[in-house]
């Protein structure tokens, strides 16, 4: 038999991890168990499962790394320092990982994913994803901006800045602005301004917004300008923008269905509330 053969027949694993001691530690592990094992083949090139080894913003990473493969790619985390909302398995797990991905039939679970085209005044348009949020604000002065929802304007906005974000990501940045808290399963958007103006003057709704799957979001900046737009945790600087244009994508992110998938309410518990008193 060929290793062509041979290959197509294994699970091809990716290992990714930050730069902490102990996530090399961990990733140096689980190369030397998955050498030995002739069920996987290491391979950082189209893997049918990417580890991440860190937190969640390694996640963020590696989904980054691998948006063009979602529809074959599964992902799996181990935390090597906080909680993560991202990542079901802590550093002294590796062997049950891999007794688990042994024991797993391809089973999956998936969450919706946004997708934004942002388009400057010189014609030039960017196509991007992102696993939690997309924000745009301005540098130099208020943002200003009109908001449309399916083409029907919502308000004219006056602020800092807004932010999109996906269900999975609602509990980051868009929960610490008084966002509401979605089940990753959900396939909808959050709108959701940051420092809005509200006075006789201006006035904004004030409160976040949930859009449905089929429904667009469109932010249209009414002034020239410098704009930061952040995805996920990347942070790019334009100018110009005319407008960005919000969905939810076509792909999704899918995670490998072990048992040690935590539940979504779990991970809201352990990391918003920690452990209750019955």
């Amino acid at each position: 038999m060929t290793q062509t053969n041979i290959i197509d027949k294994v699970t091809r694993v990716a290992i990714v991890a930050n730069g902490k001691y102990q996530s090399r530690r961990i990733a140096s592990k689980l190369f030397a168990r998955f050498k030995e094992d002739e069920r996987f083949y290491l391979s950082k090139k189209d893997p049918d499962i990417v580890i991440s080894i860190g937190g969640d913003g390694m996640l963020l990473s590696a989904f980054h790394m691998y948006e063009k493969n979602l529809d074959k790619v599964r992902f799996v985390g181990i935390h090597t320092g906080h909680l993560g909302f991202y990542t079901d398995y802590r550093d002294f797990e590796v062997e049950k990982l891999i007794e688990n991905l042994h024991a797993n039939k391809r089973r999956k679970i998936s969450y919706p994913i946004l997708q934004a085209k942002i388009t400057l005044d010189d014609g030039r348009v960017f196509q991007v994803r992102a696993l939690n949020e997309i924000t745009i604000k301005r540098i130099e002065k208020t943002m200003v901006a009109d908001v449309a929802i399916n083409k029907v304007k919502l308000e004219r906005f006056r602020g800092d800045g807004l932010l999109v974000s996906t269900p999975t990501g609602s509990t980051g940045y868009n929960k610490s602005l008084g966002g509401a808290i979605l089940h990753p399963t959900v396939e909808a958007l959050q709108l959701t301004e940051i420092s809005s103006l509200n006075n006789r003057v201006y006035r904004t709704l004030g409160s976040s917004v949930i859009v449905p799957k089929k429904d667009k979001i469109d932010i249209i900046p009414k002034r020239q300008g410098i704009y930061t737009i952040s995805i996920d945790n990347k942070t790019m600087h334009y100018k110009n923008v005319s407008k960005i244009e919000y969905c939810i994508d076509k792909k999704k992110i899918s995670f490998v269905a072990t048992p040690f998938h935590t539940s979504f309410w779990e991970r809201v518990t352990d990391a918003f509330i920690g452990e209750l008193e019955l």
